[in-house]
Formats: structure tokens, sequence, C-alpha cells
């Protein structure tokens, strides 16, 4: 789908390092012919779709593929009629060194490698696309995406849930040539596990219970366009090798097929897991994780990035005004001094989100121009600074929990302090359990025990 590629640090300096293929046609039907590759799998042949498609007829409609991987480069024969020769010899599979010459049909082609290291210079602008920052931190990722975005890379984007990882994977798109072409999200943490497969691949008509009708996979949607795979580190352990094969060989096949069907798809994905520590765990295959980090791009959480607030305040604002319901923003030109003080010292646990959420429920109770601390949030302005906001779990007095036995003094905390916590946690979300579990770092199920067991509502998102 893209080049293996890495974001990487060096003498307190950002670089990536970009790696291509060149491949030159020095005798054949398509002698004098060069192509610059940027994906890790090269189809060579005769058929429409290859990435490098010849004109001579001793060469088979899928004759040969080169796979760059973290071990080396290899040139596989593809079952072709007339053979994949190294020199004389016939092969099968074959590393390629740099500058290798080989033949396919009657058609000889040298293999170069075309690696470029980029380094990341902080971009001169304070936005891209739909995302604003002053701040050096984000004018970095700006970089990068100035630079990345308009090839067919595949993108790892991380960071904190509400620091904005869908506003990159649109932005990322829009700025490809890709842009016209169809933007497809899917959010595997929102997803039944039973109904990912079915979602991200297809499936056919009697394949499983209620398959009532084909449906295509949001592969096959996305196709020429790019798909937005969200919270990638909770697609089930089962499923990853499916969503390898459509990375490497850019293939799909629909659940109760037999059927390959080909895509061209540039696929953005986004997880606030370590995806690192889930390989360690087990939990995410290390092939998988490399396919996807081709550029892996962290976003700063919002506290890490104050001097941004005015500027994405200003920026909210003005989206407001001018959005279709524009008419409860009109006449909003800023902050008070109270409240700018106290977004200043705020943690911001949820993020850019959440500070949008805060504007836009601000909106509809301020009079005059500036936002007051009376249109705020009861739990935002009751806040310390530098703290999330968090009620103040009723526990028993000392005297109480001194003279319980030190387990059941133990229990009984924990008891109030994870009622609490569930509580804010579920209210900052909205209800939506499925978001609050990622923020909690948690499996729907298991927070959906904890909200039952404390009965507090929720929305079975």
């Amino acid at each position: 789908m893209s080049e293996i590629t890495s974001t990487i640090a060096s003498a307190g300096s950002r670089q990536i390092h970009l790696r291509r293929a060149r491949l030159s046609c020095m005798d054949g039907v398509n002698a004098g012919q060069d192509w610059q590759i940027e994906r890790d799998v090269i189809r060579i042949g005769t058929r429409e779709d290859n990435d490098i498609r010849l004109g001579d007829t001793t060469v088979s409609r899928l004759h040969a593929e080169i796979v760059r991987g973290r071990e080396g480069t290899i040139l596989r024969d593809l079952g072709s009629t007339n053979g994949t020769f190294v020199g004389a010899v016939r092969v099968r599979e074959v590393y390629l060194a740099p500058d290798t010459r080989f033949r396919v049909g009657k058609t000889d082609i040298i293999y170069s490698p075309a690696d470029e290291i980029i380094d990341v210079v902080p971009s001169e602008s304070d936005r891209f696309e739909g995302l604003v920052g002053r701040g050096i931190a984000m004018r970095e990722v700006f970089g990068i995406l100035e630079r990345v975005a308009p090839t067919d890379l595949t993108v790892l984007v991380t960071g904190e849930t509400g620091t904005g990882k869908e506003l990159v994977s649109r932005a990322t798109h829009n700025r490809s040539n890709r842009k016209n072409k169809p933007f497809v999200v899917f959010d595997c943490g929102a997803a039944p596990e039973t109904l990912v497969e079915s979602e991200l691949f297809g499936h056919e008509r009697g394949a499983f219970t209620g398959a009532i009708a084909m449906r295509e996979g949001l592969f096959e949607v996305a196709d020429t366009g790019t798909i937005f795979i969200d919270e990638i580190g909770e697609l089930p352990l089962e499923l990853q090798p499916k969503l390898l094969r459509v990375l490497e060989q850019r293939e799909v096949r629909r659940v109760g097929s037999t059927k390959v069907r080909h895509v061209d798809v540039r696929v953005v994905a986004a997880t606030n897991r370590n995806l690192r520590d889930e390989v360690a765990a087990g939990r995410f295959r290390e092939d998988l994780y490399y396919r996807l980090a081709v550029v892996e791009l962290r976003l700063p959480a919002l506290r890490e990035r104050r001097e941004d607030v005015p500027l994405l305040v200003e920026h909210l604002l003005h989206r407001a005004e001018h959005s279709q319901s524009g008419s409860r923003g009109r006449g909003v030109k800023g902050l008070s001094p109270e409240v700018r003080a106290l977004f200043d010292a705020y943690h911001w646990p949820g993020n850019v989100r959440e500070l949008n959420n805060v504007i836009e429920r601000a909106l509809p109770f301020t009079d005059g121009t500036l936002i007051t601390l009376d249109a705020l949030p009861e739990a935002l302005r009751a806040s310390r600074p530098a703290a999330p906001s968090m009620p103040r779990p009723n526990l028993p007095p000392d005297s109480v929990i001194s003279s319980l036995p030190l387990k059941d003094a133990k229990d009984a905390l924990i008891e109030e302090f994870e009622r609490h916590y569930l509580i804010d946690l579920i209210e900052r979300h909205d209800g939506n359990v499925s978001r609050a579990a990622r923020t909690a770092g948690m499996d729907r199920k298991s927070i959906t025990r904890l909200l039952k067991k404390h009965q507090i509502r929720y929305r079975d998102v």
C-alpha cells in the first residue's frame, strides 16, 4: 500500500526516512521507461491493474512481484508461464541487492532503491486544513503532513482521545491526489466484534445468520480513495491477518466468498493505545504494526500545547459563527479575562474535543461578546488549576474507616472512588460507553459491567 517508512529522531532533530524503489526497463517493448514506486508490494505483468504494466506478450498477466520488508527486498515469481530470471538462473523467490538486473519474459528491468531522508522542519503556517496550532509541537506535525499527505503513504496517528486524529486523517486525504475520491471512516471500538469483519471486508448473501443480501465492505467502498480506521488497537486479533493482507496484497475477500477483489485504498489508522506495548503483550501483530506505522505521527495533548488555546478558541468561535446553526455564536468574539485564566490553568483531559464541547455549550448562554464564567459548565468552573474536574468521593469519616478491618476499609474506599470515577467519566462522554471505555483504557465489557454494578445510566453505543 505504501513504502516502509519511519519517523525517527536523530541528533536532536526529527527525520522521516522514506523508502522508495526505482525500476528501469533496459530491454523489451517498454525499453527506456522508468517507474518510481512508493508501495511495499510492486506487481509486474500485463494486467491493467499492475504497478508496472508491460506490453511484452511473453509476460504473464500477473507475472512477478517485488516485496519490500524489514529483512530486505524480495523478487517473487507468481507462477508465470515463461519464468523470472536473475542472470541465467530462473528464480521462484530471491533477495534483490541494489541495482540488480532481472528478466520477466523478454523484458529486462533494473531494480534500484530510491530512499530519501527528510528533515522534519516546523511549518511556517499555523494551519493545515481543519487543524490549527501556533506552537512548535503542532507546526512540526504540519511539517510532516505537508510532506506525507501528497503521497500514498500509510499513516498511523497516535495520541490521547480528543486530540484530533480524525481531523488529521481528513486533512491527509484532502491534501492528496485522492481528495476527490471516497473518504470512509470505520471505528473499531464502536462496532460489535461479530460485525467488524463484515463491515470492513463485506459479505455474501447467506454467509451468516442475518446476511440476507450481499454487502460490499468498506475497503471496496473506499476503492481509489482513503479509509480511516479509528481505534485500530481494538481490532480483534483474529482479523489482523486479513487487514495485513489488504495492506500487502491490496486484495479483499468477502465473508463467505472465495473470490479475491483488488482494491486501491490508502490507509490512515489511529489509536490512543501504545501499539508497541500491545505487540509485546501479544495482543497486536508485529508485522501489522510495521505495515501501519509507515509514518507514525503523534499528536500532542492540549496540556502540552497550552500556547495554542487562544488560537483554538478563535478558530472554534469562527467555525461556530459560520456553521449552519451559526446564529447561536453570532457576536461572540472571545473570552472574558476570568475564563481565559481558567482555560490557561485547566488540565483539559478531553483535549481539543473537550474545549470544542465547552465552547459550543457556552454559546447559547452568552449574551454579550465575551464568554463569561456563568456560561461554563459547573464542573469546569469548580475545577482546580492543572487538574481535571472530578467530584470528591463521599467517603465515610475517618473514625468509621479506622473502626473497620483493613481489608473492609480498603474495599469501601475503592468502591466509593470507583463509583465517582465512573460517574465523572460517563458524564464527560455524554453517556457514550464506547468513548468512555477508550478514555479509561478498558474494554467495553468491563466498563459496562462496572456501570451496571454501580447502577450508572449510559447509552448502549
